[in-house]
């Protein structure tokens, strides 16, 4: 009895997908005329491709092609799903390179929130050197004290945070990303300026002075300084920016409380002065990023990390 040619031997597997690779195998052997050479095509061995294809036509329930000496023919079904396959195999390619795009937009775009010390003093640095390694990568730099960056990230409003303050929230996994030291500074003119005994917590916490506003990282770690003495006092001057309040330190208005990093030109200049205080008064802290504990870092978050962490000593 004449086989059927219709029929690959086998009931069908009703509702089963057929494998992409096998069908770009199909397509290989209509444009070769071998089995051999879609084989060798595709990088394949050709007892795989027999298996592929034997697969297929499993699945399918049609016998796709004429196996001779001289090479493999399709059958008049395999002429038509080959048809069907070329056209799928091109809808395929789209999805592909879609979803590469897609993921190419989404690795290369970064938010990131910094409190204000480490996004005027050490974030710019830090993102050159990211931009140099990766051009592609577009980073939104969002300025805002160390509470406002922990409420962005809890909020999912960003990738990755930078904060100066003394802690980091449960929620969050912290990564030191360098050392801080508050300063006090006064005008060459001011009366601290000339003092040679280090300043008190107590004569700190009871001193009226400039200072960063409550939820800043500086803030922060000066008010768990001065706590045993319940300080500070209601400054003289409070603000959300570090520029004024040294102008005003400049001016003589009071002393001020602020990052090295922010006085470090003024103190090296002479126009700040540094004020010698305690050395049991707490003023270090570390820098860190943060993120929302059990969440993965996109993979520019994670380089801006390693910059981080290499550009600044720990």
């Amino acid at each position: 009895m004449a086989r059927d040619h219709s029929e690959g031997g086998s009931a069908p597997a009703p509702g089963r997908l057929p494998d992409l690779g096998a069908l770009q195998l199909l397509v290989a052997v209509a444009e070769t005329g071998s089995l051999g050479q879609a084989a060798a095509r595709l990088r394949i061995s050709q007892p795989t491709a027999s298996e592929r294809m034997r697969t297929l036509e499993r699945r399918l329930g049609l016998q796709l092609l004429v196996r001779a000496t001289t090479g493999s023919q399709l059958t008049p079904a395999g002429q038509v799903v080959t048809d069907w396959a070329r056209r799928l195999l091109d809808q395929a390619e789209t999805l592909v390179e879609g979803v590469a795009a897609l993921r190419a937009q989404q690795q290369g775009s970064l938010k990131v929130a910094a409190s204000l010390t480490l996004a005027e003093h050490l974030l710019p640095g830090w993102l050159a050197a990211l931009r140099e390694a990766d051009p592609h990568i577009h980073v939104a730099l969002r300025v805002a004290n160390s509470h406002q960056v922990v409420q962005a990230l809890r909020r999912g409003e960003t990738d990755l945070g930078f904060i100066e303050g003394p802690w980091t929230p449960p929620d969050l996994t912290a990564a030191p990303v360098g050392r801080d030291r508050l300063v006090i500074v006064a005008a060459p003119g001011h009366p601290w300026a000339r003092r040679r005994r280090p300043v008190t917590g107590e004569e700190l916490a009871a001193t009226p002075l400039l200072l960063r506003e409550s939820g800043s990282g500086t803030r922060e770690t000066l008010e768990r300084a001065l706590r045993p003495w319940h300080g500070p006092q209601v400054p003289v001057l409070e603000l959300g920016s570090t520029a004024p309040l040294r102008a005003a330190a400049l001016a003589g208005a009071a002393p001020a409380v602020l990052s090295e990093l922010a006085v470090r030109q003024d103190l090296a200049d002479g126009r700040l002065v540094e004020v010698p205080h305690d050395e049991g008064l707490p003023l270090s802290r570390t820098l860190r990023a943060v993120w929302p504990t059990g969440t993965r870092l996109p993979d520019p978050a994670l380089h801006l990390l390693r910059v981080a962490r290499r550009a600044t000593p720990t």
